[in-house]
């Protein structure tokens, strides 16, 4: 069939955004409800989980959000639960919420590495196993957040940058074993995207700019839509060229250097 205006729209679809309070994930859920899909947000945040919920208010959609931990799995399960009881089916999960601190590898606490693992890699098995059985056959989009971390060092957040790597891995395999379902996995790969969390950031890009969360949320469009029916199992980089690049770096006058 040939490609439409229609098939970037998500119209009554739903969908489920973790980490949806602010930066990234807050942009994917308004942008969702821009094209017509209601929304199921959840984060830790709460007050500002409720500007995001009212926001897509605005838009005409529902909304259903709930103040969680993603690493919490019996807090997981009831969520989606209740989500299942109330409207049915899930469309598109969108796998965003995650977080790193800066710290040596050394000095890493076993206990602050059992909480990167939880809230990077867990948190997205906890919520594959939770949805996938509640997608209409025949169709499903999962999105997977990873980071450019997924493809490089990470010196000081190595733990951090490991889980997005096995994040990334884990959405090939699922895009395997789920293909038979209709339901496609795929990642998003960002870099130089100024969010709450991370502050200003120098635009030191190939496009020569920072992204923006928007940026992202136009990726997680595409893998959400119809316009991404036959892609499966592959990652976006929305960095402005920076994996493109590897370790090349864009002087003041415009030229590059290693």
């Amino acid at each position: 069939m040939p490609l439409g205006p229609d098939d970037v729209r998500l119209s009554d679809r739903i969908a489920l955004v973790t980490g949806a309070a602010v930066g990234i994930g807050a942009a994917i859920a308004e942008t969702y409800a821009r094209f017509g899909a209601d929304l199921a947000l959840c984060d830790r945040n709460a007050d500002a989980l409720e500007e995001t919920a009212e926001r897509v208010r605005k838009e005409g959609r529902r909304v259903h959000a709930a103040v969680l931990d993603v690493r919490d799995a019996d807090a997981v399960d009831r969520f989606v639960s209740e989500l299942g009881a109330a409207w049915g089916h899930i469309d598109v999960l969108v796998n965003n919420a995650g977080g790193t601190f800066h710290a040596p590898f050394l000095e890493v606490s076993a206990r602050g590495q059992d909480a990167l693992v939880h809230e990077n890699f867990t948190s997205v098995t906890h919520f594959v196993r939770a949805v996938a059985p509640r997608m209409p056959a025949g169709s499903g989009s999962i999105v997977n957040l990873t980071s450019i971390e997924a493809h490089r060092a990470g010196p000081g957040y190595a733990v951090y940058s490991a889980m997005k790597a096995a994040v990334e891995n884990l959405t090939k395999s699922l895009a395997l074993e789920l293909g038979a379902r209709g339901i496609r996995v795929n990642c998003i790969a960002p870099d130089v995207i100024p969010t709450p969390g991370t502050g200003p950031l120098e635009a030191r890009t190939p496009l020569a700019r920072a992204g923006r969360p928007d940026d992202v949320a136009g990726a997680a469009l595409f893998l959400a839509s119809d316009l991404s029916r036959f892609v499966t199992g592959a990652t976006l980089h929305v960095d402005g060229g920076n994996f493109a690049a590897g370790g090349w770096r864009r002087r003041s006058d415009g030229s590059f250097e290693p």
